[in-house]
């Protein structure tokens, strides 16, 4: 379930579902001069072969994020930065898109016993302990608001998706079967983090 958050509302319960309307595919380039043709083919060649052709950065990470762990592509490696989505493939071709301005998708995996070291979620790769379940999330803010209240269903990769509004300081809470843990939580730099696996519930 990805949740969508607006700063201005105290406490709500979390929406199923968020879409965003992000136009426009950033290619690597100097100021002064235009994009790289070969670069935006290879780029956009790499989205139609992947069925991602004309979707922005939040619908490819709705579709990838959410995808049964054994339909992901095994040869496209998909990287959350808070700024943008990071796409690549096996040809060696690459994408980038922007994220949007507002926000910032965090990918979220507590655990039991196992989990894994990661900074930028990978949407083809991640996997955490925790598939399918019920989780309890709160999200609160520096100044005391309440963000998110919400039981969340983590995806078939043991992780729940949130957008969380940028310039940010949290505190993350999960709770399942009795046990909790909690987080801070940043979206103030474009080098915070997007995937979070350190909330060991005890």
């Amino acid at each position: 379930m990805t949740t969508s958050i607006t700063p201005r509302r105290r406490t709500f319960i979390v929406s199923a579902a968020l879409t965003l309307l992000v136009t426009g595919l950033a290619v690597s380039g100097c100021a002064e001069s235009a994009p790289d043709a070969s670069s935006q083919q290879a780029g956009d060649g790499l989205l139609a072969d992947h069925d991602l052709e004309g979707l922005d950065a939040a619908a490819i990470i709705e579709r990838l994020d959410t995808m049964p762990v054994a339909q992901r592509p095994t040869d496209l490696m998909a990287s959350i930065r808070p700024d943008s989505l990071l796409l690549s493939d096996d040809e060696g071709r690459e994408a980038e898109l922007p994220m949007p301005r507002d926000v910032v998708y965090v990918s979220v995996a507590p655990y039991l016993d196992e989990t894994h070291e990661c900074y930028f979620h990978s949407l083809t790769t991640c996997t955490g302990e925790l598939a399918s379940a019920d989780i309890s999330v709160t999200l609160t803010d520096d100044s005391g608001d309440v963000l998110v209240d919400d039981v969340l269903t983590t995806y078939d990769n043991g992780f729940v998706g949130l957008w969380i509004p940028r310039d940010l300081e949290a505190t993350l809470t999960a709770s399942y079967a009795g046990r909790s843990a909690t987080t801070s939580v940043s979206t103030r730099s474009d080098d915070d983090a997007t995937c979070i696996t350190t909330l060991h519930l005890i």
